[in-house]
């Protein structure tokens, strides 16, 4: 039987509710100094007010050496009501210390099947899965290490792999190698962040592969506007791949969150989904907020 696997335990697909599939309850890289999500208080505050908008479900998609303070989350989740979803894997090299990355050579796939069936540290919190990312229109040798590690965790374990698409490119690529060199079934791969690339064709190309696509956090200066991402979504329901879409609110920094003055999680709700909604409809936005991540998040654990 299919399960989600949440910081509280397996849980059937149906009781997640409206899922924010992407975003950021602890984060801390040192490419962000100053901007850490690590204060409970705040990440407590975050999801309450998520739950306010009507939230029942966040996915943490912080990987491994990046603050994901698992030990955290169980209480939390019981506080607010929110199911929280942990991850496994690894970023981009750049978020890493050399000493870091050494102590992985050899034993990466062990840490994310480790993760994902015993526990993070000492936290007994399971994971369930695994993040890790792509380069600017390309895979470099530390992606596809990374990749080939998480496919190793997806053989043995299920878990669906969730991949951060630098500005939204690459998404092709990733698919090859997941998919096709290392074998990942399509519809457990999620591609992020492909509302930063508004390709139409691509995004039909990758939907064309069975795999998710999540469109995930709103716009900053340098990415594309939010009034493309309607039509993203539109032409990929008209193509026949509404079943597909996954949305995601991806807070990473604290003067992101609602609490401290920035969009935060209740965003995706309040403002993201009455946009999405004029455009392809409440019927089609409620699927995408609930059934589309039950599906892309259960599996049978194995």
């Amino acid at each position: 039987m299919n399960a989600v696997r949440t910081v509280l335990g397996d849980v059937p697909p149906e009781r997640l509710g409206v899922c924010d599939a992407h975003d950021h309850v602890f984060f801390a890289s040192p490419r962000l100094p100053g901007q850490e999500l690590a204060g409970v208080r705040a990440a407590r505050a975050e999801l309450t007010a998520f739950r306010e908008q009507g939230g029942g479900a966040v996915v943490q998609w912080t990987p491994y050496g990046l603050g994901r303070r698992a030990a955290d989350l169980p209480a939390l989740s019981r506080e607010t009501g929110v199911h929280l979803m942990a991850a496994t894997g690894l970023h981009q090299d750049v978020h890493y210390d050399e000493d870091t990355l050494a102590a992985l050579r050899g034993r990466l796939a062990e840490v994310f099947v480790t993760e994902l069936t015993r526990g993070i540290g000492t936290s007994g919190v399971r994971a369930g899965l695994v993040k890790v990312a792509g380069g600017f229109h390309a895979l470099d040798a530390h992606a596809r290490w990374s990749m080939a590690a998480a496919a190793e965790a997806h053989h043995a374990t299920g878990a669906p792999v969730a991949v951060h698409l630098e500005l939204g490119t690459g998404a092709l690529d990733v698919l090859d190698l997941l998919c096709g060199e290392l074998g990942v079934p399509p519809q457990r791969v999620i591609l992020g962040h492909l509302n930063r690339s508004p390709d139409l064709v691509v995004h039909r190309q990758a939907a064309e592969s069975g795999c998710y696509l999540a469109f995930d956090g709103p716009s900053r200066a340098h990415h594309a506007t939010d009034w493309r991402m309607p039509d993203a979504v539109r032409a990929l329901a008209e193509a026949g791949h509404g079943d597909q879409v996954l949305l995601g609110g991806d807070t990473t920094t604290a003067a992101a969150r609602s609490v401290d003055g920035g969009p935060g999680m209740p965003y995706l709700l309040r403002r993201v989904v009455p946009r999405l909604a004029r455009a392809v409809g409440e019927d089609l936005v409620r699927r995408i907020l609930t059934r589309n991540p039950a599906r892309a998040f259960a599996v049978p654990w194995h």
